[in-house]
């Protein structure tokens, strides 16, 4: 079921797009070694940085301020969030351990992922942050909102902290959502990695509906036991209420785009949200060093057209747009850029890509899609009703 891009006019073009940041957010410094291990193994005489470094954020920050698509940004600053706030999605000792770890200088939580000096702040900034956007929202103050927001946060569990990830920002937005009166939610993660802590933590709800399309990376260790697959559809109450949505490495453009047509489309009108969140990393794209599904800049721009009609038809046009991965410090500001273009429906392209062409054989992974739509319409109830 694709979406009917002929019936959305100029008109329906969105004017500007409200980006909520705060400088305090840069000062989280994950440290460096080799890739994200913090490891130095002795024998090398450069270090990279991790891979969730300030730099990627800059470059987001400076396209949208300097690029051509500046005239379509209004900017907000961004603000802590109380540690009351975070109790609605995570456990107190869970919150506890990470005030203590600030106290005490830092501390390893798992693999890849450090709190350093000035780490909790700068996660306390994206939380409020990423609550100040959905606010902003819900008072009805605008129609889109980007949370330009680190460190990331969909591998954070309600009890867990995993992949780079504290506290869980968009998580703890849809609940500020749910609390101000929206009835039904709907999340969808293009992140390149399964978004397990938003699942993790709507996973018995049927309020809240979580969508995940990732590569097929399975399970990555203690911090991170869930794999991401088809199976994964909620308990209880929110058994079909998470679609996890595992694609074959390299699936690119018109893979992503018919995993939407035939999976996310049809799953939203079926579910009929009254707020949209859209959970972003880049690290989808065709050179991050931390993804393998190669999508280029209008891949990212055509999702963002398919948000933009998904927006207008089922929440009166409200979107809330969470920034996640994306590690290649130049091309994840380029496809940043092309999806808020896709966003705002501009009639053309603001940007051109500077990769321009990169081949891609969609075969493949148009039969897992097939799969899965199979799989779903076997075992998701408001998929059977239909």
């Amino acid at each position: 079921m694709a979406m009917d891009t002929d019936s959305v006019t100029a008109s329906s073009t969105v004017k500007h797009i409200n980006v909520f940041w705060h400088d305090g957010m840069l000062k989280h410094d994950p440290g460096n070694g080799v890739f994200g291990t913090g490891i130095d193994p002795g024998f090398l005489d450069v270090l990279e940085n991790h891979p969730e470094n300030s730099n990627r954020v800059r470059n987001i920050l400076s396209i949208l301020k300097r690029g051509p698509i500046s005239p379509y940004i209004s900017w907000n600053l961004g603000r802590p969030a109380l540690i009351t706030e975070l109790f609605s999605f995570h456990t107190p000792v869970y919150v506890n351990e990470l005030v203590e770890a600030d106290k005490e200088g830092g501390k390893k939580l798992c693999s890849g992922t450090f709190l350093n000096p000035g780490s909790w702040d700068a996660a306390l900034l994206a939380a409020g942050t990423t609550l100040s956007a959905m606010k902003y929202l819900l008072d009805g103050h605008g129609k889109i909102a980007y949370a330009l927001v680190r460190p990331p946060g969909h591998h954070a569990q309600p009890s867990q902290a995993d992949g780079y990830c504290f506290l869980n920002n968009a998580g703890l937005a849809v609940h500020l959502a749910l609390d101000s009166g929206c009835e039904k939610i709907a999340v969808i993660d293009i992140d390149v990695h399964f978004g397990n802590g938003t699942a993790e933590g709507f996973y018995r709800s049927n309020k809240v509906l979580t969508v995940s399309l990732h590569m097929n990376h399975g399970s990555w260790g203690p911090s991170h036991p869930q794999n991401g697959s088809v199976d994964g559809l909620g308990e209880g109450e929110g058994y079909g209420y998470n679609l996890n949505i595992p694609l074959p490495n390299g699936t690119g453009d018109n893979g992503y785009i018919y995993a939407f047509n035939e999976l996310v489309v049809p799953s939203i009108q079926k579910f009929g949200p009254d707020m949209i969140v859209l959970v972003v990393g880049q690290d989808s794209s065709a050179f991050d060093p931390n993804g393998r599904q190669c999508l280029t800049m209008e891949g990212y721009r055509e999702i963002g057209r398919i948000f933009h009609l998904l927006a207008t038809q089922h929440s009166d046009g409200r979107l809330l747009i969470v920034q996640e991965g994306g590690y290649h410090v130049t091309y994840s500001a380029y496809c940043l850029h092309a999806t808020l273009e896709g966003v705002l429906n501009l009639p053309l392209p603001l940007l051109p890509d500077p990769i321009a062409y990169y081949p891609e054989d969609e075969t493949f992974s148009v039969k897992v899609i097939e799969a899965i739509k199979s799989y779903h319409k076997d075992k998701v109830p408001f998929w059977r009703s239909s």
